[in-house]
């Protein structure tokens, strides 16, 4: 069944991932003039990256807590357990724009697309892109747009938790902005790390937990990554990997 589930699903995404990208560019061209921020095609890629998670018999999905998004920017911080955590994180239906690893943008029509709609890049090890891509963080945080970071910056095996980098919170603190915590589970039950490999069976949860506010930790990023972290590993169960 793995392996049918893994010719399913690739044979679905290499069908739709062309004439899902037209549309969206077709929908760009349109709404160029009145969306700048690229808020609608946003509103189009979460609906077709989260279909994903649905095109299997055997995986179900659950988005619970939406309520909590604030209507204004903040800094949404997801925990990273495989390539599906984008996907599920589209299931939040909120404007938002999200940091990935520059390589990324240079995959065919995924890039493309991550690039029209004005995502963050980064590369990884170079400290100097790391501090232009918290630039263009704070630039988005300050025209109201909301930023989603993934703060351990990889994942584990086994979806354990790695220790938070404090980029993500010192944004937060810096801009007087509420942190929200977003808890993804199931998504390496789905596929374990970059795949290609899908599993027959799995249950993804989103979670969106209460707007942790940054005044409560004065200036210390290093305390409020601590807070967040310890918010997750109970959401989550406790699986620590920061030993």
């Amino acid at each position: 069944m793995k392996y049918l589930a893994t010719l399913w699903f690739w044979a679905v995404f290499g069908l739709t991932v062309v004439p899902g990208f037209l549309v969206g560019v077709a929908l760009w061209l349109v709404t160029l003039p009145f969306d700048p921020d690229r808020r609608v095609l946003h509103a189009y890629v979460c609906r077709w990256c989260f279909q994903y998670l649905r095109c299997w018999p055997g995986w179900s999905v659950r988005v619970t807590g939406r309520e909590r998004l604030p209507a204004g920017p903040c800094v949404l911080v997801a925990n990273h357990q495989s390539m599906a955590d984008i996907f599920a994180a589209m299931g939040l239906f909120h404007p938002f724009k999200f940091v990935s690893k520059a390589s990324l943008f240079r995959i065919p029509m995924v890039g493309w697309m991550m690039s029209l709609l004005r995502y963050v890049r980064v590369e990884r090890g170079r400290p100097q892109s790391m501090r232009e891509m918290l630039d263009v963080c704070r630039a988005w945080l300050h025209g109201g747009m909301p930023v989603l970071i993934f703060p351990e910056g990889t994942y584990a095996e086994g979806g354990r938790l790695l220790p938070f980098r404090r980029g993500a919170f010192r944004l937060a603190l810096d801009e007087k902005l509420p942190v929200v915590p977003v808890v993804l589970e199931g998504t390496t039950d789905l596929v374990e790390g970059d795949g290609p490999w899908m599993n027959p069976r799995a249950h993804v949860r989103v979670q969106v937990l209460p707007p942790v506010q940054p005044e409560d930790f004065g200036a210390d990023d290093g305390v409020l990554a601590d807070r967040v972290r310890g918010l997750f590993l109970q959401a989550l169960g406790s699986h620590d990997s920061s030993g």
